[in-house]
């Protein structure tokens, strides 16, 4: 089920794999595509309020007409105003987006807030927002293990989730990373998963992908590409997944991975031992590049 839930460290659960409105979608309306994808079953909708579409994900969601209940809706905070709180910013999103409250609010990038303590300093505010119910967690994203520490540090309620690039490009400069939120009970959510097969092609890993792919398809259901094996390898290590498509018609293609025959273990350690081969990471501008 492509709505499998994963535990997160409050006691909450989040949708295995979620539809994003960046990337492809960013600055553009994501409304047809929201609706088209909670229609195709996924439940788990992620924005940020530097994607600059909070109105239209929150139109795809009325259009949809599943209920808010059915649903978990992530968005992100990018920067703050002179003056303006973290909360004044997330009712900003929630007016947006139509909601009473998000499930995830994350701190988007270390990186907008540079300044000595202010990373404690937004932490604070967003465990003020979660006990005023605004959001039912908290999280990061694109932290490295320094500014993990920094939060962490007083911290009365620890992130849920720290949303990534992650991919097989990525596995040895992100190992120390996740061995480090595996200690603290945070999961890993990776946005783009599928770099390896457009941003990375020719790679160690691409006679792996099809290798595994074949087997796949010679023994489940249906036909199975190289994508769908990229989606398994992170489900199979615990990872939320976030994509993202401006075609319907890849929707159908990301829920035919529920149904997907697992990976076996030689397969994954291959698929590891081939990432490791190279190093390729493609959104740096929002991740401090060493811890």
């Amino acid at each position: 089920m492509v709505d499998t839930p994963i535990k997160l460290n409050d006691g909450t659960s989040i949708p295995w794999l979620g539809f994003g409105t960046g990337t492809i979608l960013y600055g553009k309306n994501a409304e047809l595509m929201v609706a088209a994808a909670v229609r195709a079953g996924i439940t788990h909708l992620d924005g940020a309020q530097a994607y600059t579409n909070e109105e239209s994900l929150g139109a795809g969601i009325t259009a949809s007409g599943k209920p808010r209940s059915e649903l978990y809706v992530t968005t992100k905070l990018h920067q703050l105003d002179a003056g303006e709180t973290v909360r004044d910013s997330l009712l900003a999103s929630l007016k947006k987006l139509k909601l009473d409250y998000v499930d995830l609010f994350l701190i988007h990038t270390p990186t907008a807030f540079k300044e000595p303590g202010r990373l404690k300093e937004i932490w604070k505010q967003f465990e003020a927002v979660k006990a005023e119910g605004l959001t039912k967690s908290i999280g990061v994203s694109n932290f490295r293990i320094t500014q993990l520490k920094e939060i962490l540090d007083g911290a009365t309620v620890p992130p849920v989730i720290n949303q990534i690039e992650y991919h097989p490009y990525v596995l040895k400069d992100l190992k120390a990373l996740r061995e480090f939120q595996a200690q603290h009970g945070i999961v890993t959510e990776s946005y783009g998963a599928q770099s390896p097969l457009f941003r990375a092609k020719g790679g160690p890993v691409d006679p792996v992908l099809t290798r595994v792919a074949q087997r796949l398809s010679e023994t489940g259901s249906q036909q199975y590409n190289e994508g769908h094996v990229l989606l398994l390898w992170q489900r199979e290590k615990g990872i939320v997944v976030v994509t993202t498509t401006a075609k319907e018609s890849r929707l159908a293609d990301y829920i035919a991975v529920a149904n997907a025959p697992p990976l076996t273990q030689e397969e994954i350690a291959a698929i590891d031992e081939a990432g490791s081969q190279w190093h390729r990471r493609h959104f740096t501008a929002f991740m401090p590049d060493t811890d």
